[in-house]
């Protein structure tokens, strides 16, 4: 038998070719759809408050933009690992203290102003490490003393010197290294003048049960801390800035901000956005009813139109 050679039409061929090349052209686009960006690297300190805003931040730019992002939540030694990782690079992006960034990184005196301080430490950090503070939260996670509100009431205290003025009729009761640091209990009573009738060393972790229980009146404690609001209590006002205030804000890199600069205005939609009742509540939840942070914040960003 002959042997018969298949020859394509022509037009066949052409059609076959044109076909193949969108063939490909459109593999290559799917794979193109695929988020090539770098991602940003979030981290926080290990606890409840840092793990709450840390995913705000991140759920922030995943809901407003396409950048991705890399969760580092919890690192141990908190500032002290965390900001060298920034200078680095292996960290973007973190929620932030003014007090700890401007006394324990740049080692710097006090500043009693709050707005002073921050503008200070923003224009330390843009100048000696390329880092930026974007815009305050709102809440301030300083040292603060608290007091039984029906205490309170009785006797009209809203600031440390109205205590002061009242401190003959109160108890006082604070953990063993209050009364022992430098910046602690004898130094606090000679600024504002405090004789409390008597002051008792109370284990840390009891604080809050000896003053529901009446063994004391008032607690030092941290004026986010979850359980003011489950215990009936009042922080009062530092009216003469005794503490160091620590309101928080992001930090960002700069150079991730190049790369970035839509996420200045993604992240500075928490600005002002958090009171210190908002974040007491937070903080109870997650600390004291075992919530996930993701969960409560998230349901704080959508309450506030945020997302």
């Amino acid at each position: 038998m002959e042997n018969k050679k298949n020859y394509l039409n022509p037009t066949i061929k052409k059609s076959i070719i044109l076909l193949l090349m969108v063939s490909l052209l459109g593999a290559g686009l799917l794979l193109g759809c695929g988020n090539d960006q770098d991602p940003v690297v979030v981290a926080s300190k290990p606890h409840a408050e840092q793990y709450i805003i840390a995913e705000m931040i991140s759920i922030l730019i995943e809901e407003h933009s396409d950048i991705p992002v890399e969760r580092n939540f919890g690192i141990g030694g908190g500032t002290s690992n965390i900001h060298p990782a920034m200078l680095s690079g292996e960290i973007d992006i973190y929620p932030e203290y003014t007090g700890t960034s401007w006394m324990f990184v740049l080692n710097e005196d006090l500043i009693e102003d709050p707005i002073e301080l921050y503008d200070a430490t923003k224009a330390a950090y843009e100048e000696e490490f390329e880092l930026k503070w974007l815009e305050l939260y709102g809440f301030n996670n300083t040292y603060a003393l608290a007091i039984d509100e029906d205490i309170a009431a009785e006797y009209g205290i809203h600031t440390y010197s109205d205590l002061a003025e009242a401190s003959g009729e109160i108890i006082f009761g604070a953990e063993y290294d209050f009364y022992e640091r430098d910046d602690g209990f004898d130094a606090l009573a000679e600024k504002y003048g405090f004789d409390f009738q008597r002051e008792v060393e109370l284990d840390i972790g009891l604080k809050y049960q000896a003053i529901e229980q009446g063994e004391v009146d008032v607690i030092n404690a941290f004026s986010t801390d979850g359980l003011l609001g489950a215990y009936n209590l009042r922080v009062l006002e530092d009216d003469q800035f005794f503490f160091p205030s620590y309101f928080a804000g992001t930090v960002i890199r700069m150079e991730t901000l190049e790369k970035y600069p839509e996420l200045e205005e993604i992240l500075n939609r928490l600005a002002g956005s958090i009171s210190d009742e908002e974040m007491i509540d937070m903080n109870y939840r997650v600390e004291e009813e075992n919530e996930d942070p993701e969960a409560v914040a998230r349901e704080f960003l959508e309450e506030k139109g945020l997302i």
